[in-house]
């Protein structure tokens, strides 16, 4: 049903429908690998198996699931763990790496402006806030569909807050707080896992971007390798300039079979 890449158009109906992350991982439980995604997305219309409020709703879980996973693709390991029942408190942040690879708004957001604002000290943080750097988004290579009102503008705003609070980055109603985020371990493992994939050397990962997602900074990162090490988790050493680091699994699929198991 995914028809090109769009991976830097600027969609403010996602954001504001939300991170539907309960629908999400009721959908990928009941997900079949012998079936297409369109097949998939049809027995759910059809059915309601997520006891969806309205048909609206389920129409429009039906249209964000589309543009934002591939479950048969990149997206099959998070797919696989919602079947083996992965406990939330460590799917969530997976689901928030994957969700962020081909959602340039909210990925953007995060990486750039809420991990700037948590790591300058900020405590609170309020829709108007996000008004000035919303309205740059098309000078960082994101591409809107259509114009935003000032409503939509807003909406948006207030979106993305709910997000980062839906996944325990900030707290709280109108007004939001940052609050204590902290990676469960296998979580951080398995995203070590897969963005080793795309950054094989030890510095590299250990500065990718990806890891403000999380608000977490390489130094962060670094004390959690160490951490792992002692406890044999995984191998990391550093001499000078040279960095070694060695994982249980060859992939994130691996790693999340593991898990799995």
């Amino acid at each position: 049903m995914k028809k090109a890449s769009r991976s830097r158009v600027v969609s403010s109906f996602t954001i504001v429908k939300g991170a539907m992350i309960a629908e999400t991982y009721a959908v990928f439980r009941e997900w079949d690998l012998r079936r297409s995604k369109r097949e998939n997305l049809d027995h759910l219309r059809d059915t309601n198996f997520i006891g969806a409020r309205s048909a609206t709703w389920l129409r429009d879980v039906i249209k964000v699931l589309n543009r934002r996973f591939e479950p048969g693709g990149r997206d099959k390991s998070l797919m696989l763990l919602a079947k083996q029942e992965c406990s939330m408190e460590e799917w969530k942040p997976l689901l928030l790496w994957h969700m962020t690879r081909d959602e340039f708004l909210l990925h953007d957001f995060i990486q750039h402006w809420l991990f700037k604002a948590y790591a300058r000290g900020q405590f609170r943080v309020r829709p108007d806030e996000l008004h000035p750097y919303l309205k740059t988004i098309k000078r960082r290579g994101g591409k809107i569909e259509h114009e935003w009102t000032e409503a939509t503008l807003h909406r948006v705003a207030a979106g993305l807050l709910k997000i980062a609070a839906d996944f325990d980055l900030l707290k709280g109603s109108a007004i939001k707080e940052f609050t204590a985020h902290h990676l469960p371990e296998r979580s951080f493992m398995y995203l070590l896992h897969a963005i080793r994939e795309r950054e094989p050397s030890p510095g590299r990962l250990i500065t990718a971007p990806d890891w403000r997602l999380f608000l977490m900074s390489p130094e962060d990162v670094e004390r959690e390798l160490l951490r792992l090490h002692q406890y044999r988790k995984l191998h990391y050493e550093v001499a000078g300039s040279l960095m070694q680091l060695s994982l249980p699994c060859k992939s994130a699929q691996g790693y999340a079979e593991r898990m799995a198991a």
